[in-house]
């Protein structure tokens, strides 16, 4: 049993000095002599600051033990455990200031902890039977150490499995790669917002109003159109603007409908004015999210163009675009698609800058480009012109014959929205830009200016004076009913082309056309519709302040769905991106088009347009903002001791300038960002090539010692 506990230690000794024999450098006894290197160079060599940085009381008794073994084995005497302390060999003889006794005993069971943690489990306990042979041995501590440790790891696993899609996540990464992951990722992201959103305005405004309800309107029936028009039952609901009161909640006195149950002043604990919680609750929603808009376009920024990271080098494509996840044969396959398609990207790149193109074909190349620029924009201007004419006069028409054409408008956008980006593919056929990359960011633009400029058409139509100022009750409420159509006809018609665009043509190249192809999932221009959508929802919190939970209920149908219809209808887009790069994309997309827009039409709506005279919350005031200004103006008088709050509100919230430094900040934020991760970029670059300068000053130096010790 001794003779096998002396074979354990000298494992022990083993394990423990075999890993660091790359931090603490060999010993004298073990150094391998090169052929063409004198015995001077090799003294030269271990006494290099390379070889002697990293030594420590481990490396040094792991020497120790080292030497011991190979002294017992030149030696017949008897085993080390049976020798007495005074004759074990000194570690005094390697030069070090040990501590004695109780220190040096607890030095070496710290090293063999530290080296058995580093091994799994399994492994450990094998090594530890094999050294030992016995249970007596066992070091309870051990144990307990490694339970605890098998224990926050099963609580980090469940955590990660905890969170929401988790399994759905790793399925798409594995099968189709992080490409098409980034867009289920994004509608992640967009429904955090929503959730955020709705939580925040369902607690201060939508749950307080119905606690308090105003006085009942007749309500149409029920007849199932409503879920389409958002019009008729929906009107006079919790769901538009119109239904919220302008007075103070739970103070009976302010509502005109309840004086004979009026109560005294004093019996009022906590006044809760609706008109300031609905502006104010709005204004630290918009807040609140840009602020976590601008975090996660930062950070994203940073993710994506991470200091060091290369791209296009033709050697980290061959070496290092592997994804390892991909496990299955089909998989694998696309994976090696795609790979391959990376490295003909990089080629072409090459290629392009070592064979510029000719000057009649650079001529030729530039007039096609100019062609379809502005065939797009034509067609942008045109469905603005036809958008534009068709609201104006729906308006007119629906003030008198009703519901008729409520659908026409939202019908109309959404078909835009719909066809117009199968034009802009035969545009992109023709022009065959040099990148695939470059054609899709082309596309992006393309979409993106559609959008944009029909969604400002529409804000520009809703606050004009026509509609302002007609004979609708509410406009307010209109306005919410416009939003939420179409909000509710994106959503029809994003179903019809993930199942005519996806399902019926992979129907048809297989079942017809008798091809193993599949449609590509559409990565572009399936996140600008999420985009679309969200802008839509932004615009008309205001409006409709339970819009954010129809925007969460259609991305969860629209997860499945798209899940659904990825698995069984589509393969990898033969274009990838890199995810972190798209990730970045879409987010600055989402901030500054999106939401950017959407806080300009609102800030405009609180700060200059007159809200209705017959409902709302601001329905007594001129515009929106005086609400706060009257508020501010009632606490001063009631309490004279809040006169600072009225300085803050008059020099910081009413100032414009205010608002101005605000933004100065975050742009400010951002950009410096950006700086920093390019100031890195460049220092990585710096220390690389000095790294390549010491390689070089090394061999120099090895080549001087041979040349001068070798004579």
């Amino acid at each position: 049993m001794e003779d096998l506990a002396s074979r354990g230690r000298e494992n022990v000794a083993y394990v423990a000095s075999s890993p660091r024999r790359s931090e603490a450098g060999e010993s004298p006894e073990e150094t391998v002599e090169h052929p063409d290197f004198s015995s001077a160079t090799l003294r030269i060599l271990a006494s290099m600051p390379s070889r002697t940085i990293g030594r420590s009381r481990g490396a040094i008794l792991s020497q120790y033990y080292n030497r011991t073994a190979r002294l017992r084995r030149r030696s017949s005497r008897v085993p080390l455990q049976k020798v007495s302390r005074s004759a074990r060999p000194s570690v005094r003889q390697l030069d070090l200031e040990l501590d004695s006794g109780q220190e040096e005993e607890e030095t070496k069971r710290a090293l063999l902890v530290k080296e058995l943690r580093s091994l799994p489990a399994n492994q450990r306990i094998n090594m530890l039977q094999t050294i030992f042979g016995t249970e007596k041995l066992f070091h309870p501590y051990l144990f307990s150490l490694q339970g605890f440790r098998n224990l926050w790891y099963s609580l980090l696993s469940l955590l990660h499995t905890l969170q929401p899609w988790h399994y759905s996540l790793k399925q798409i990464s594995g099968r189709f790669g992080s490409s098409i992951l980034s867009y289920f990722l994004f509608v992640k992201t967009l429904l955090t917002f929503n959730f955020f959103l709705f939580l925040i305005l369902l607690v201060f405004v939508v749950a307080m109003q119905a606690a308090y309800p105003p006085a009942t309107h007749n309500r149409e029936a029920f007849t199932g159109l409503e879920l389409f028009t958002g019009a008729g039952y929906f009107t006079h609901t919790l769901l538009y603007y119109g239904y919220y009161s302008n007075f103070t909640l739970n103070d009976p006195c302010a509502s005109s409908s309840n004086v004979t149950h009026c109560r005294q002043p004093s019996q009022v604990q906590l006044p809760y004015n609706m008109p300031l919680a609905y502006l104010f609750v709005t204004g630290v929603s918009f807040f609140v999210t840009c602020i976590l808009l601008v975090y996660s376009m930062s950070r994203s920024f940073g993710e994506s163009y991470r200091v060091g990271s290369a791209s296009g080098e033709l050697a980290v494509k061959v070496f290092c675009a592997w994804d390892y996840k991909v496990i299955q044969k089909r998989s694998v396959l696309l994976q090696s698609e795609n790979i391959c398609t990376q490295l003909k990207e990089c080629l072409a790149e090459h290629w392009a800058r070592s064979n510029p193109l000719n000057l009649c074909k650079r001529l030729q190349r530039m007039a096609i480009l100019l062609i379809c620029w502005a065939v797009s924009l034509g067609v942008v201007l045109g469905c603005a012109i036809g958008v534009y004419y068709f609201s104006e006069y729906s308006h007119q028409v629906s003030e008198f014959s009703g519901k008729a054409l409520l659908l026409f408008l939202p019908l109309l956008v959404s078909l835009i929205n719909l066809l117009v980006p199968y034009m802009y593919n035969l545009l992109a056929a023709w022009e065959k830009q040099e990148s695939p990359v470059l054609e899709v960011y082309v596309a992006i633009c393309r979409n993106l200016i559609l959008k944009m400029v029909i969604l400002g058409l529409l804000c520009y139509h809703w606050l004009s004076r026509e509609v302002t100022s007609s004979k609708i009750q509410c406009w307010e409420t209109f306005v919410g009913q416009e939003l939420y159509r179409l909000v509710v006809m994106d959503f029809i018609f994003t179903l019809l082309d993930t199942f005519f665009g996806e399902l019926m043509w992979r129907v048809i190249l297989e079942k017809k056309l008798q091809r193993k192809q599949r449609p590509e999932f559409d990565i572009a221009r399936n996140v600008l519709e999420l985009i679309y959508g969200q802008s839509l929802t932004w615009l008309g919190v205001f409006f409709a302040p339970l819009l954010p939970a129809v925007q969460i209920l259609k991305l969860l149908l629209l997860f499945y769905i798209k899940k659904a219809s990825l698995m069984r209808n589509c393969q990898s887009p033969s274009k990838p991106w890199r995810a972190s790069h798209m990730s970045t994309i879409f987010i600055t997309l989402l901030c500054f088009p999106s939401f950017l827009g959407a806080s300009i039409f609102l800030s405009y709506t609180i700060w200059a347009v007159k809200p209705s005279e017959m409902c709302g919350p601001f329905q007594t005031f001129e515009t929106i903002y005086d609400s706060g200004k009257t508020w501010v103006v009632d606490l001063e008088q009631s309490s004279p001791n809040l006169t600072w709050f009225t300085w803050i509100h008059q020099h910081l919230i009413q100032n414009s300038f205010f608002l101005f430094l605000i933004s100065g900040i975050l742009l400010a934020v951002i950009y410096l960002n950006i700086q920093v991760v390019q100031g890195q970029r460049r220092i990585i670059t710096l220390l690389k090539e000095q790294i390549a300068n010491e390689g070089e000053d090394k061999m120099f130096l090895i080549e001087k010692l041979h040349t001068i010790y070798g004579k």
